[in-house]
């Protein structure tokens, strides 16, 4: 995919973003809507959903209507809260680290997580099917590799940086494919559409295995990354200071299952996102300089 194309892309979803009304960050800070962006991580019908209890939460907080908008890409959000249509933005490690570079104005306050106590990251994997006799990445050379998207942390930055390790030019020593999604990809291995892939551990450990659209033991891990910083939400710097805060404190204090449920903001299990996890925890900008670190070993175009 193109850079080109990418920004048109994220163009365009400005004008679907247009119809939401002004944002508190088009107001000044001041206004009775705040505008929350997400992509999915997977094909799914139920962002929103997703995110309902967090929604409803900071709704409480701030006394302000919430309105989700699910992104089509992470260009679109960058795009969208560069313009101020977008308020609190959940990003990828690697596309909130554009953002910056690229002169969007918010912070990341909190940052995705699993399972309670745990630190907000996860890892890539790299994976093929067991009978491809691919035991590592050296052996990805000449075969077809689906990747996620250019602008995607474990699946492309982190990846890139391993195969460069490993001796292997991912821009000439294999044929690249982007699947669009960790799910897209992961099932493109397992069907034989591509030899080896990319994805996030727990879609392919997790995920994919509740859903029934992957058996244990179906794919192979041949690498594993190191821990990648979780997800980031954003906060426009321009948003009210006294909104920051009450945003701040309640995603990292209590935009977790157990507070959510407690608040009776979700019952049951009470996953939160769209991976399912528990929650959010605190995190600050430098928590990501990890992101800018693997971007200077890369030299990735995304990255400049």
């Amino acid at each position: 995919m193109k850079r080109i194309s990418r920004v048109l892309v994220g163009l365009a979803a400005l004008g679907l973003l247009a119809g939401c009304g002004p944002s508190a960050a088009q107001q000044g800070g001041d206004s009775d809507e705040l505008v929350f962006a997400a992509i999915p991580s997977e094909e799914s019908a139920s962002l929103q959903q997703d995110y309902q209890p967090v929604l409803d939460l900071l709704a409480k907080e701030t006394g302000k209507k919430i309105t989700f908008q699910k992104a089509t890409d992470y260009a679109a959000i960058i795009e969208g809260q560069r313009a101020g249509k977008i308020d609190i933005a959940k990003y990828g490690p690697f596309s909130y680290v554009l953002a910056k570079q690229q002169g969007v104005a918010a912070t990341a306050v909190a940052g995705q997580v699993e399972e309670k106590g745990a630190e907000p990251g996860y890892t890539s994997y790299a994976i093929t099917r067991p009978d491809t006799g691919i035991r590592s990445l050296a052996d990805f050379r000449g075969k077809k590799v689906c990747f996620v998207d250019p602008t995607s942390t474990s699946g492309y930055l982190y990846p890139k940086a391993g195969l460069l390790a490993a001796g292997i030019n991912p821009d000439t020593d294999v044929q690249a494919i982007f699947a669009g999604g960790h799910d897209a990809s992961a099932i493109a291995v397992a069907k034989g559409d591509c030899d080896a892939g990319f994805a996030y551990d727990s879609m392919v450990d997790r995920q994919l295995i509740e859903k029934g659209q992957l058996q244990p033991g179906q794919l192979s891990t041949v690498w594993k990354s190191a821990v990648i910083p979780g997800d980031p939400v954003a906060i426009s710097d321009s948003l009210d200071p006294a909104v920051k805060d009450k945003i701040t404190a309640a995603l990292r204090d209590e935009a977790n299952s157990d507070a959510l449920r407690e608040s009776g903001f979700c019952t049951g299990e009470c996953k939160i996102g769209d991976i399912g996890g528990y929650g959010f925890a605190p995190v600050d900008d430098a928590f990501y300089n990890g992101i800018r670190e693997v971007c200077a070993t890369t030299k990735d175009e995304q990255c400049q």
